[in-house]
């Protein structure tokens, strides 16, 4: 009998183990995105299976095939011919922001999980419609942040969670680059930038989504009452169609939040500053902090980097479709928090475009 038992279990251990194991069926939709070179540039890691792509543009289906050496057995031009035809368990969405809302409602009746770029939308509207389909079907819709998988961001949350700032008082999101021209964007992803129906505006949109999705997540949910925003192009030649500046104010009933979003910095940037009754941390990079705690001296911490899977969205991915991973409920990834992103995002818009101060519904 006992016999029997050590036989069952390790049939049981080994069962468990070969279905952690099973790498997840991914699919990809777009390829214009920036971005898109993470998830071929992996193969080192067995956590996904490439099992389709879908682009309608051919020639740039073509260049990405030549330059990643990939089989085009993989590519399809329609997006539910692929899915139908590679059965993936999730798809990550890799073309304009405004196409997220048409993967979605492809994928949520087949039950096929989404992974979407920053942000989740360009309009509330296509956000709460993403969110209703998620809810619908089943389905998770996570947002891939780049600041979600910073160890500078997760030790600041900590010090805020556990008191040691004391009630949070004043936030600073300073995020943007030279701008993607200046730094050698491709020219697909160059064209969805720029094109405000296709990004939802500029640099607003491209930069400022960081800032409200970490003030979204340090105040676990909370509505900010109001927010102001200016926006202006400094380089018009450049981009004439977009802003390539922007300060967006987020006010709440005792703190405020400041987000710099520029095409204009002298250099690559993604830093948070949080101000607490007590004390204050400053998140440099995604492994620096500079703190003054109450009684203290400021003091500058160097991090180890966040444990796996957090430095890797498709490990992120994999694991909250396979379960091993559940995400908290105003998770930056989660669609809590970038529902409320895109809502703050169009009335930043709205401030902008208007001149005045737009009060949010309670």
């Amino acid at each position: 009998m006992i016999q029997k038992l050590r036989v069952f279990l390790l049939l049981l251990f080994i069962s468990t183990t070969t279905f952690a194991q099973q790498p997840l069926r991914l699919a990809v939709a777009g390829l214009s995105h920036g971005h898109v070179g993470w998830v071929f540039n992996r193969k080192e890691k067995k956590d996904m299976e490439l099992v389709g792509i879908y682009e309608p543009n051919t020639q740039l289906a073509d260049k990405i095939a030549r330059q990643y050496k990939l089989d085009k057995k993989l590519f399809y031009t329609d997006l539910d011919a692929m899915l139908k035809a590679t059965k993936p368990q999730a798809v990550s969405a890799f073309g304009a922001i405004s196409e997220h809302l048409a993967v979605v409602k492809a994928c949520a009746p087949l039950k096929v999980h989404v992974m979407v770029e920053k942000p989740l939308a360009t309009t509330f509207k296509d956000a709460q419609q993403i969110a209703a389909l998620a809810q619908q079907h089943g389905i998770h819709v996570i947002t891939n942040f780049e600041t979600s998988w910073y160890a500078g961001n997760q030790y600041v949350k900590q010090l805020l969670d556990s008191g040691r700032l004391g009630p949070i008082k004043k936030v600073m999101v300073n995020d943007g680059h030279q701008g993607p021209q200046e730094i050698g964007c491709s020219r697909e992803f160059l064209e969805i930038l720029t094109d405000p129906a296709k990004n939802g505006a500029g640099a607003l949109y491209d930069f400022g989504c960081y800032g409200a999705n970490l003030m979204t997540w340090l105040l676990k949910g909370k509505r900010p009452l109001s927010v102001t925003a200016v926006t202006h192009q400094n380089k018009p030649n450049i981009y004439p169609k977009v802003d390539d500046e922007a300060t967006i104010v987020l006010q709440y009933a005792s703190s405020q939040c400041v987000i710099q979003a520029s095409w204009n910095w002298p250099f690559s940037r993604k830093d948070m500053e949080v101000y607490g009754a007590t004390g204050y941390a400053v998140a440099v990079n995604d492994l620096q902090v500079r703190e003054r705690l109450k009684g203290q001296q400021e003091k500058t911490i160097t991090l180890e980097a966040r444990p796996a899977p957090f430095t890797d969205p498709f490990s992120v991915l994999a694991q909250v479709v396979s379960g091993q991973l559940k995400l908290e409920e105003y998770d930056q990834y989660g669609l809590k928090v970038n529902l409320l992103v895109v809502e703050i995002l169009e009335a930043a818009k709205t401030a902008a475009r208007t001149g005045k101060t737009v009060v949010l519904r309670p």
